[in-house]
């Protein structure tokens, strides 16, 4: 299969970024069973092994020894061999290391049981939190297929397939009807409608003549097209989208960075700490090594962050559960924070807060015609054509359930309507500008004036006795986009609109809408900006889409939320979040659900916190027993794990 330069290097720069050492790696990796489950079935057979050997313990303790010690192995590989590698690769500590050494610590002094405890809740929440994530790791490869691979070169009167990459600047390219045009360029002869929605949204096809811009990824219309290439391969907008999505992509966060930091400063601190209890006590108060090196172990449990990880993970799987059974799909769980710190919620107009089809909405007849009689005629002479427009006009005939005649001699002017006879008369549908001036009096220039100050698509129907009816059309508004919008400024969120439509078409949407900002006639590196002034301005920003031209937003975005049954794959591979049923009044119970996921958390960390510090305080105050300590330690970890899962709910 041919592919461009620019993509193939993206695709290969993205399979480096997730750690894979060959492209059957890459592509395999999505389907590896064991990759996927893993490490959750050595989480589960570690504790299926202390459960043996708890009950071997009483029939014979070397084979329990042995039991236990097997535990550690399966429980604690993945994140043994994640903390050696930090140790040794980047010469660091990580929390993962103290754990282990927190568990080996525990079964040096004989207490077996509660070192694989610890072995074996970590790693169960690793693993929950591997799974979890590996949902997420979704690589931008859809976008490849809206890329065409090849075009049809026109040189001396010829015409040649050729790569895409192989084309130049100034090189004539023929691009059939149906067919998706291969570069950037001008149209130099032929005229057709280009659906451009993958690039700007639009939800009407854009009547294209010579000395028009088109872009790679877009599809042609009826009409063939000699396209010069303006831009080579590599510098297209769909190259462009591919590099604007990896580079957001590949950005962390601050508070993963932060929590990165921290754990390897705690590491730090704990391991230092218990050298010294192992180490200065004999000397400086002269204790004996056995009482010194059991209290550092009774340290090293207590102080491990076992409960301070699970303050997190459950509570945060929870309310991804909880959120999934009613439709919204969280990619992860730092998505669920994001989003309840969300500042701004930036929607896409066509197919997100509108259908992207678009609708009669008002209609005028003349020449005593009734409004049936109107559709019926309109739609029979519309039936012909393939046009968007001209659809909308017969499901309207449809709804009203007309019969739909055929008309004759059928003519499509591009880019101005059509002609055809019906009823021993010849009709003309079409912009206003396509009717004849004779027949275009001040009531109908005033009806046509106040309808495209609306937004609105108008089309005017022209027999020869002069015009004989007036149509509005209008991509349709979601039912629920109003109240879903008022829900989240009630919630003391800005609402903004980004759109390739035009400024009228989208001030008018936003109105009835509702919303605060709106941005139109954006391209999709334009949607980029705008969201990044707006993150400036107002903090964590949420962008609502559901088409290509959205995925860089998206993936620019605090947080993307892709539509999921309207949604192109490489939106709904961008996103964080996604709306199974295109339900966007979901959106504000996701902040809602954010929000309560936050506060838990917060009580979470604050509990585990203070249950270490108490520990560690009375460890080192009066000295407490093993047993002890680990109850506590566990204990705490079990009700920030009860707290966390009251989100289920």
């Amino acid at each position: 299969m041919i592919m461009s330069t620019s993509l193939q290097t993206a695709k290969e720069s993205i399979r480096e970024s997730k750690g894979c050492n060959s492209k059957d790696d890459y592509e395999g990796r999505g389907n590896d069973w064991m990759s996927k489950y893993g490490e959750g079935i050595a989480a589960l057979a570690s504790g299926i092994l202390i459960a043996a050997a708890w009950g071997m313990g009483y029939v014979s303790e070397p084979v329990s020894i042995g039991l236990y010690l097997l535990a550690f192995v399966v429980g604690g590989f993945v994140k043994a061999k994640e903390g050696l590698h930090t140790l040794i690769a980047e010469r660091d500590l990580d929390v993962n290391l103290l754990m282990i050494l927190a568990a080996i610590g525990a079964a040096s002094i004989g207490y077996w049981t509660e070192g694989a405890v610890l072995i074996f809740i970590f790693s169960l929440s690793g693993a929950l939190e591997t799974y979890t994530m590996q949902k997420s790791s979704k690589d931008i490869s859809s976008l490849m297929d809206l890329k065409p691979e090849t075009a049809l070169l026109y040189k001396d009167g010829k015409e040649t397939e050729v790569p895409i990459e192989q084309l130049a600047v100034g090189d004539l390219v023929l691009v059939k009807p149906g067919e998706r045009i291969p570069a950037d360029g001008l149209i130099r002869e032929g005229s057709s409608a280009v659906d451009q929605a993958s690039i700007t949204g639009e939800s009407i096809p854009i009547d294209k003549e010579p000395g028009d811009e088109v872009f790679a990824g877009t599809l042609n219309g009826h009409g063939a097209l000699f396209v010069e290439v303006s831009k080579p391969s590599e510098s297209t907008l769909f190259a462009k989208i591919i590099k604007l999505v990896q580079e957001a992509q590949s950005e962390k966060p601050a508070s993963q960075l932060f929590i990165e930091r921290f754990e390897r400063i705690y590491a730090r601190v704990i391991i230092l700490v218990t050298l010294l209890l192992i180490a200065i006590p004999p000397f400086l108060l002269g204790w004996n090594w056995e009482a010194t090196f059991y209290k550092a172990m009774v340290f090293l449990v207590v102080a491990s962050p076992c409960a301070l990880v699970a303050s997190i993970m459950p509570a945060v799987l929870s309310a991804v559960s909880n959120s999934a059974r009613k439709g919204v799909l969280f990619k992860g769980g730092a998505h669920l924070e994001n989003i309840a710190q969300t500042s701004v919620v930036a929607f896409d107009k066509t197919g997100t807060l509108t259908y992207g089809q678009p609708a009669v909405t008002d209609w005028v007849a003349y020449q005593g015609m009734s409004e049936e009689e109107l559709f019926e005629i309109a739609a029979s002479i519309e039936s012909l054509s393939e046009h968007p427009l001209a659809k909308a006009i017969v499901d309207k005939a449809k709804e009203k359930q007309l019969s739909i005649g055929r008309a004759s001699g059928l003519k499509a002017l591009t880019g101005w309507g059509v002609q055809a006879d019906y009823r021993g008369d010849t009709w003309k549908i079409g912009k206003p500008s396509f009717t004849d001036k004779e027949w275009m009096n001040e009531e109908i220039e005033a009806i046509v004036e106040k309808w495209a100050n609306e937004g609105k698509t108008v089309t005017i129907v022209q027999n020869s006795q002069g015009v004989a009816g007036v149509l509005a059309l209008q991509d349709r508004i979601r039912p629920q986009a109003k109240q879903a919008i008022a829900r989240l400024r009630k919630l003391g969120i800005t609402v903004a609109m980004l759109t390739g439509d035009q400024r009228r078409t989208a001030q008018a949407i936003a109105d009835e809408a509702g919303i605060d900002l709106v941005f139109a006639e954006l391209l999709p590196e334009d949607k980029v900006t705008r969201i990044k002034e707006l993150k400036e301005k107002y903090g964590k920003v949420t962008m609502v889409g559901d088409g290509v031209n959205d995925a860089p937003a998206l993936a620019t975005a605090t947080v993307g939320i892709a539509m999921g049954a309207a949604g192109s794959d490489a939106a709904l591979e961008t996103a964080d979040l996604v709306l199974m049923n295109d339900d966007i009044d979901k959106i504000s119970m996701a902040v809602e659900l954010g929000r309560r996921t936050r506060r838990i958390v917060k009580q979470n960390i604050v509990f585990a916190i203070s249950v270490i510090a108490l520990l560690i305080l009375s460890n080192f105050a009066q000295g407490i027993a093993l047993p002890l300590g680990v109850v506590g330690h566990e204990g705490s970890t079990i009700l920030v794990i009860l707290n966390g899962l009251r989100l289920l709910r």
